[in-house]
Formats: C-alpha cells, structure tokens, sequence
C-alpha cells in the first residue's frame, strides 16, 4: 500500500475513534441529548468535533495493528463517552430530582404525565425546572463549555484502550451523590415550608377533630409552595449552575 493511502487510512481510523466517544457522549450529554434533537444536527455536531480533533491527534496516537486490537478500542472509546455524558448529565437528574420532592411537597405529586425528557411519568416542577435549565444553558453558552470539556477529555482520559472503569465509575457515584444534595437544597425551602404547615395543621386537627383540616388547607398550600417555589428559582438556577460546573471540572487538565 502506498504511503499516501497508509497516513489517510490512519487519519479516518483516528477521526473514526473520536467520532466513538464524541458521539456517544452527545446522546446523553444535556441539551444535545433531548428526545426532541434532530439526530441529524447530534451527528454532524460529533462529525466536526472528531475532525477538528481527530487530524491533530492521528500523529501522536499509538493504532493496534491487528482488529481484535482496534475493536477493543472502538468499544472503550464507546463506553468512555457514555460514562463522560452520564456524568455530566447529572445536573438533569438533580433538577428532576428536586422537581419531584417540591410536588410531593405541594400536593402534586399526583398531577404526573409523560415526560419526554426523560421517557417517564413526570411531575409538573420538574419538567418545569428541567426546561428552565436547559434554556440556561443554551441561552449563558454553558453548551459550549460541556463541548469544551468533551473535547478536552481526550487529554485526561488518553485514547490507549485500555479504560479505567473503576475511576470513572467512581467519579460518577461521587457526583451522583452531589447531585442528589443538590436536589434536596433545591427542594429544601418548600419542604421546610409543608413541614411546618403539617405541624399547624396536626395541632388545628386535635383543637378541631370535625374540622376537615385538609381539604380546607389543600389549595393555601398549594398556592404558598408554588409561590415559595417562585421565589427560590434564581436560588434554584445557581445551585444547577455549579453542579453542572462541578461535573465538568475534573474533566480539566491538570
């Protein structure tokens, strides 16, 4: 085979490796991995980013020579960009998260209905605070720094073939935790708010047994959690912010 023929099938080998982990990642990552995306427009995002980094790396970057080799490759860069986009993509889970605790909270929990997003029943906060998000981050560039941090990762997590699983899923068990945290403190002045309210009306219902308590309390809680909700969005949008800062970072460079 030619020389000419040798370095291009190593730069489509290379730009093929990257499209692996760039495209797998943007099927989950936030705002790039909504049902409603055209697959299209995901495909061609990951076929710039793997040219754009795939030609400078094809002359550093070590290609097994046999194609048990290569496949075991294919499958790591495959699996890495998945655990990258689910990690990153834990700031949805917190904003769902704490939708859900802020409608059980506010005695809507049982208004749920299909949500798209994350093809289950959702709540009405949570799909409330997820489009929210999303608009955030599209309209403060925050999409721009998740591909940034993507496209960086080529440099923490080295495309070698062999994957650190352990380290990964470590990473994203600790963040995972985080977000969870985050979801309560998102949800943490409304549920202050009902546990106060249900202390009232327990002591309204022993000085009143006849006194149907709930019923009458049912739509005031309603109204004032919805109107402490509003209160804590911007609260809400800075706790998301930070978590989805701090699922990025340890993507840096050191």
């Amino acid at each position: 085979m030619n020389p000419l023929d040798l370095l291009l099938a190593r730069e489509i080998t290379v730009i093929g490796l990257v499209f692996c982990r760039v495209g797998a990642a943007l099927m989950v990552l936030p705002a790039f991995g909504e049902p409603y995306v055209v697959s299209r427009v995901r495909l061609g995002i990951a076929l710039a980013i793997a040219l754009l980094v795939g030609l400078p790396m094809s002359g550093r970057l070590v290609l097994p020579t046999d194609v048990a080799g290569l496949t075991l490759l294919v499958i790591a860069e495959v699996l890495t960009g998945l655990l990258i986009g689910a990690i990153i993509r834990l700031v949805m889970f917190a904003i769902h998260f704490g939708g859900s605790l802020v409608a059980m909270q506010s005695g809507l929990a049982t208004a749920a209905f299909f949500d798209p997003q994350e093809a289950t029943q959702g709540t009405v906060t949570g799909n409330f605070l997820a489009i929210l998000a999303l608009v955030v981050i599209v309209v403060s560039d925050a999409h721009l720094l998740v591909l940034q941090a993507l496209t960086t990762s080529f440099s923490v997590l080295e495309t070698t073939g062999s994957l650190d699983l352990a380290g990964l899923v470590e990473v994203l068990v600790r963040l995972g935790g985080e977000a969870i945290e985050t979801g309560l403190r998102m949800a943490a002045p409304v549920v202050l708010f009902s546990l106060l309210l249900y202390l009232l009306l327990g002591v309204l219902n022993r000085l009143m047994p006849s006194f149907q308590v709930l019923f009458v309390a049912m739509p005031l809680q309603i109204v004032l959690a919805f109107g402490l909700f509003m209160l804590s969005l911007g609260t809400v949008v800075g706790l998301a912010t930070t978590l989805l800062r701090t699922t990025m970072t340890w993507l840096e460079p050191v």
